[in-house]
């Protein structure tokens, strides 16, 4: 096995794919999403087999519970990623939109308008509903899509990806518009994303390591999913009965996923009253607290936090803890140690609300609500390719738009300049 020169022929099959889905108008790739979304539901039980496969096997090496719940899928998340399917096959096509448009003095009309940014390459850890989640994605922007999925999920990436192109060959998805690398080589890795002129983007979704290895081989633009280094804020004026409901949901619910909370800062005016209720109900759900001194003061069976501690994403049930003496103080802890995805403020003074929104410099900021929200489909975008932490091109849940870049038309009248 060359692993080069199978990477390059993918990358050539994807470039050929890719002018086929430019010719699709937006309903024959709707009536290819919908077809793919009826075949996910018939391989249903294959696919779940796929899965156990899968389970037995991350458990058998030891992955850590919170990653196991990554790659576990159950009837509720198989009939979530369906209905992700069917959401994007309803939502408007963003190609062949005109951004802007006007007239020079010349006469010239000069158009902008949105056009697929080509193939598209995604390289993912865990989840396997990402499969079908970016597939149908860059369908729909007529992007084609090298899909590299990490070992521990390759059974369901498989099942998956075969149903989607088993239902969308009947209704005229291209061949070589979905690709899914079967190898796990990691060399595989390096090769993809040095292909110039073949592949034009590569989308990282995962752990820091993988991460860093993409961007640090790269030779083609890069968006970066880092890594969700999430904080909740309980402000002078909050609502304590509401924070203690969303430190739960954005802790609690799913702890391994990048939107989880994992750093509360507690105004010092409230921490006397509300760090005792977090504690029991923290206690509850099995969190275990790192804290500064001030914390510890008031929970002591927290532990002491480290400057570490400030920075990690633990995706499991532990929570880290800082009591602040200010808004602004909080702001100055999250915009220092926050990796720009996910930040919320619990507050009932406008002034307070405003002020953390426009100061935390964070992809998406949350006003009484949980981080655990940040996600293309909790945002009306069906799916999502992923959450970009970086300000180019993209930032925060990617859906259709993000998935695009444009061009220019221009119009003329046989002017030439002068």
């Amino acid at each position: 096995m060359n692993v080069h020169n199978d990477m390059v022929a993918i990358g050539e099959r994807g470039r050929v794919a890719a002018q086929a889905l430019n010719r699709l108008n937006a309903r024959k790739k709707n009536l290819i999403l919908e077809a793919m979304a009826d075949a996910v539901e018939a391989h249903h039980d294959n696919i779940m087999s796929a899965n156990a496969r899968d389970l037995e096997e991350a458990r058998n090496d030891g992955l850590a519970p919170s990653l196991v719940d990554r790659l576990l899928l159950n009837d509720r998340r198989m009939q979530a990623t369906i209905k992700g399917l069917r959401d994007v096959a309803t939502l408007k096509d963003p190609i062949g939109g005109i951004v802007s448009q006007w007239i020079r003095p010349n006469g010239l009309k000069i158009v902008k308008k949105r056009v697929p940014i080509g193939v598209i390459c995604i390289i993912y850890e865990s989840r396997p509903n990402v499969t079908v989640d970016t597939a149908a994605l860059c369908i729909k922007t007529s992007n084609a899509v090298i899909l590299r999925g990490g070992k521990e999920a390759r059974h369901s990436n498989a099942a998956f990806a075969d149903a989607l192109i088993a239902g969308g060959r009947p209704k005229g998805l291209p061949e070589h518009a979905i690709q899914l690398i079967a190898t796990t080589d990691r060399n595989a890795v390096k090769e993809l994303v040095q292909l110039e002129g073949l592949i034009d983007l590569v989308i990282p979704r995962g752990g820091e390591e993988l991460i860093r290895a993409v961007t640090q081989h790269a030779r083609i633009p890069v968006i970066k999913h880092y890594k969700g280094v999430c904080h909740v804020y309980v402000e002078a004026e909050a609502n304590l009965d509401m924070a203690l409901d969303i430190i739960e949901n954005a802790k609690c619910q799913r702890p391994g996923v990048c939107n989880a909370l994992e750093t509360l800062l507690v105004d010092q005016t409230v921490a006397a009253t509300f760090l005792p209720r977090l504690a029991e109900r923290m206690q509850a759900c099995k969190v275990e607290l790192r804290g500064d001194d001030a914390t510890r003061a008031l929970v002591p069976g927290a532990k002491a936090a480290t400057e570490d501690d400030w920075f990690a994403e633990y995706l499991d049930l532990i929570l880290a803890v800082r009591v602040v003496p200010s808004l602004d103080a909080a702001i100055t802890h999250i915009n220092h140690y926050g990796s720009h995805h996910s930040d919320a403020i619990v507050s009932d003074n406008e002034m307070a609300q405003k002020t953390f929104l426009h100061e935390v410099d964070s992809a998406t900021v949350y006003v009484n609500a949980s981080t655990r929200f940040t996600d293309g489909g909790e945002f009306g975008m069906g799916a999502e390719i992923g959450i970009s932490t970086e300000k180019l091109h993209a930032r925060g849940p990617m859906g259709l738009e993000e998935l695009t870049t444009y061009k220019y038309l221009i119009y003329g009248k046989g002017q030439i300049r002068q």
